[in-house]
């Protein structure tokens, strides 16, 4: 089956293209063509798609969808009434659903309204929390409204799982995860017998940890005060904690942890806090999951920060010591360009430390096959 997939993010879209068939091998296997396009919305999608898309032989299209809302939380093939809820979805996830939804809309423009389209949410691998994980404390009928916990990234969490699973050995039953997806956008996981049991990430991407641009949770007094006191607009709020926050708002420097340990090692100070907070919400929630799941059997990193900051591991890695954690150091400093899976615990370890590479086009491309055949 020719499958074509586009991962899109709030400004690049990853294009990935294989023929996949049985046996689906167990390694993420190497794309026929692969390609990424830089897109900052300065003109229609379709104008960036179109010369990656024309002339391409796909069967079906797969397209990562971040948010599904309360009606979507398992892949499905793109229907009218699914685009509906994919705009509907939007103002949830504003950097991400309505360019997918002009991805979509590029696909029937280039390759023909017969071919096959496929929405894989990244909320649907959260549809198995419970409602203590998944309900405010609020009032109860916002419920009702939608407003609850969705979660997100689901997509490199059902890859990441599997794969550790795969490296364990599935040794222990239920296996007790984990995972920690660090980049532009963070969340952690807790994963159970390869079902989240609770999350960051909320009713929106923004919950949670600090990330590269975004606050992550906050006081809701802060923002009430604001806009009582500080003149603010919600817009404007909006674009400060998504956009001027996190790594970027403390350093005043970037959202890059690249940029930001060079600037470290400069003797950067705002630079050094930025980490240091960072590292410290890393900890402190994973604490969180450890006790979710009542213990764990790996830690598990993934993400572009979490597959390519050594510094991070080893200080996230340190506060569990008390478990008998203990990092490989001739392991542990994981060149940016490595894809290759690791197992960087020392062998006495009890509890193991994987770094596991995204595959989100792959596990996509997985969900396409599986719905269709």
């Amino acid at each position: 089956m020719k499958i074509l997939v586009l991962n899109g993010g709030s400004s690049s879209f990853k294009c990935w293209f294989h023929d996949v068939g049985e046996p689906l091998p167990v390694e993420t296997p190497r794309p026929q063509w692969q390609t990424s396009i830089e897109w900052k919305g300065q003109a229609p999608l379709v104008e960036a798609l179109k010369p990656v898309l024309e002339g391409r032989q796909a069967e079906v299209v797969g397209h990562r969808i971040v948010h599904g809302g309360k009606q979507h939380r398992a892949t499905t093939l793109v229907t009218p009434e699914v685009r509906a809820a994919i705009a509907q979805e939007a103002e949830f996830a504003p950097a991400h659903n309505r360019f997918e939804l002009e991805a979509i809309e590029a696909v029937d423009r280039v390759l023909g309204p017969q071919v096959r389209q496929i929405a894989v949410f990244d909320t649907a691998f959260h549809a198995t929390l419970e409602p203590a994980a998944y309900v405010y404390p609020v009032p109860y009928g916002w419920l009702g409204e939608g407003v609850r916990r969705y979660g997100f990234h689901g997509i490199s969490y059902q890859y990441a799982a599997r794969r550790a699973a795969e490296m364990l050995g599935a040794r222990a039953h239920p296996l007790r995860l984990i995972l920690c997806h660090l980049g532009n956008g963070c969340s952690l996981a807790a994963v159970r017998d390869g079902r989240s049991v609770d999350t960051t990430m909320g009713f929106t991407p923004l919950e949670g940890l600090m990330m590269g641009t975004r606050s992550g949770s906050l006081d809701p007094g802060i923002l009430i005060y604001l806009l009582r006191h500080g003149g603010y607009t919600a817009d404007q709020l909006d674009g400060i904690l998504n956009r001027e926050s996190g790594l970027k708002g403390v350093s005043g420097l970037s959202g890059d942890m690249r940029e930001i340990l060079t600037a470290v090692a400069e003797g950067n100070q705002r630079a050094q806090l930025a980490f240091d907070i960072y590292a410290h919400r890393v900890s402190r929630e994973a604490g969180a999951m450890l006790a979710v799941l009542g213990g764990m059997d790996a830690l598990v990193f993934t993400g572009g920060v979490g597959e390519h900051c050594p510094p991070l591991r080893e200080r996230v890695c340190g506060q569990f010591a008390f478990l008998g954690l203990q990092l490989d150091s001739g392991k542990n400093a994981r060149s940016h360009s490595s894809p290759a899976d690791e197992d960087i615990a020392t062998p006495q370890s009890a509890v193991r430390v994987l770094v596991i590479h995204a595959e989100e086009e792959w596990e996509i491309a997985r969900e396409c096959y599986r719905l269709v055949t």
